[in-house]
């Protein structure tokens, strides 16, 4: 299995129109953050974890040509706007994609394409097959995936668990039954916004605590905002065993 981070980025506290600060007029390509996403890559096919506002150009600059499913962590925005462009996929795979999400998050995508559930289907909009997850185990593409459900400040969201490897956005609360888990991964994911306290989102100190505490031997830390800072500054002041992700980066697991 090989995972590759599509983007590490948010748009938590990024002004969108003409940012100059030192980390969006960066010229290297590691501070350069789409929005959070994965692709995870088997011989039986590829999974895409969260359809952001990037997708189609993430979709693009990883080369990927065929799409098995999608995992959905939560709906807000920032995870779900780019579903409208797996369109490409229905066309050259001649079929609907495989949609894993809660019940909440399908209600979610239901109502912001709702053109897409309609009795009658204009030619062209995206072919979306949804599948209900809970707190069971589930099998896509040859792999067994459990989830993990996470607070983000008051809203639920799925983490996922694929043999060591354990991907977790968008959360500041982890009860003690869901880091059991955990425990046991040989690499971690984790979001770190910022140095600040956050309402939702930990913080790099509480992401790299967990990190230790979880007794995770390789932790990378995801869904960063510019107000983390550069990536080699940041990257100095890390523990061993700890690592900022950067879109492009792919891992064997």
């Amino acid at each position: 299995m090989k995972v590759t981070f599509l983007g590490t980025g948010t748009s938590q506290g990024v002004p969108v129109i003409a940012c100059s600060c030192e980390v969006c007029s960066s010229s290297n390509q590691k501070d350069n953050r789409l929005r959070s996403s994965i692709l995870i890559a088997t011989n039986e096919g590829n999974i895409v974890v969260d359809t952001t506002p990037d997708f189609r150009y993430q979709m693009l600059r990883a080369k990927v040509k065929h799409l098995e499913a999608v995992l959905i962590t939560h709906s807000h925005k920032d995870h779900i706007a780019g579903m409208d462009d797996i369109r490409a996929f229905n066309y050259f795979q001649r079929g609907a994609i495989d949609i894993y999400a809660t019940e909440f998050s399908q209600h979610v995508i239901m109502r912001e394409f709702a053109y897409a559930f309609t009795e009658y289907k204009y030619p062209g909009i995206p072919e979306i097959n949804l599948k209900t997850i809970d707190d069971q185990p589930f099998q896509v593409s040859g792999l067994t995936v459990t989830p993990i459900q996470v607070m983000h400040h008051k809203m639920p969201v799925m983490g996922f668990r694929i043999a060591d490897f354990t991907y977790i956005t968008d959360a500041n609360f982890i009860a003690p039954e869901e880091k059991e888990k955990i425990h046991g991964s040989k690499i971690l994911v984790l979001n770190a916004l910022r140095r600040e306290k956050h309402i939702s989102h930990f913080t790099l100190e509480e992401a790299i605590a967990l990190g230790k505490e979880l007794e995770v031997p390789q932790v990378y830390l995801t869904h960063i905002s510019h107000q983390l800072g550069l990536h080699d500054e940041v990257s100095k002041e890390l523990p061993a065993g700890t690592a900022l992700a950067y879109d492009g980066l792919t891992i064997e697991i």
